[in-house]
């Protein structure tokens, strides 16, 4: 397939572009200036293209074209004024639709939503209102304009997420599933999953906890 990935230079997002290389897509990746992604090593069914994710006209050159979009997007803890995963997401949305562009699979967060009630204590009630606040509010913002777009679209919120190696195997619920406990999973694993989500229908229009 023409894969187009958005937050490419993130962990997550390098997870998706080395697996979807090595599975035979061709890839589209959005680069901004500062990041050195690609750089050392360009392989052929890599297609680069420099701008921001703020900037629609250069979210819509790395979607045109494209039979779906992976969305890794992230932020950072720094800026509690940072809308980059709703904006940008935004931008993904209308370059999709004018594009004619359906599938859409997004990393999220587990903690988003309802899910919420699979997170332990000390995540509710400290990380959450003290740490991660602003970047969570985002991203429920994020998750609202994707579920309002037109898109076949799947919601991926992984738990926790590591840098080990991949296992190929972890547990899958919906937000509904109250007992279900994430603790965490390796990105590469996320990743694996989101790019199954390609061929696989069964998480379209819904969201769906990732955790071992």
């Amino acid at each position: 397939m023409k894969l187009s990935i958005i937050g490419a230079s993130g962990r997550t997002g390098r997870c998706l572009v080395e697996q979807a290389l090595s599975q035979g897509h061709q890839v589209s990746v959005l680069q901004h200036q500062s990041s050195n992604f690609g750089k050392k090593v360009r392989p052929k069914h890599l297609r680069i293209v420099s701008g921001s994710v703020l900037d629609y006209f250069s979210v819509e050159e790395v979607v045109r074209g494209s039979d779906a979009v992976l969305c890794a997007l992230g932020t950072s803890l720094n800026h509690k004024d940072n809308h980059v995963l709703s904006e940008g997401t935004r931008n993904v949305i209308d370059a999709m639709q004018r594009l004619g562009v359906r599938r859409l699979i997004c990393e999220s967060s587990l903690g988003v939503g309802a899910s919420v009630q699979q997170t332990g204590w000390s995540f509710r009630y400290v990380l959450l209102p003290l740490l991660l606040k602003h970047i969570f509010a985002d991203k429920v913002q994020q998750e609202a304009l994707i579920r309002a777009s037109e898109l076949q679209w799947t919601i991926v919120r992984p738990a926790a997420l590591t840098n080990g190696k991949a296992r190929g195997h972890y547990r899958t619920a919906s937000e509904q599933e109250i007992e279900f406990r994430g603790k965490k999973i390796a990105r590469a694993d996320v990743a694996d999953f989101m790019l199954l989500q390609l061929s696989d229908k069964k998480w379209m229009q819904q969201t769906v906890t990732l955790s071992y």
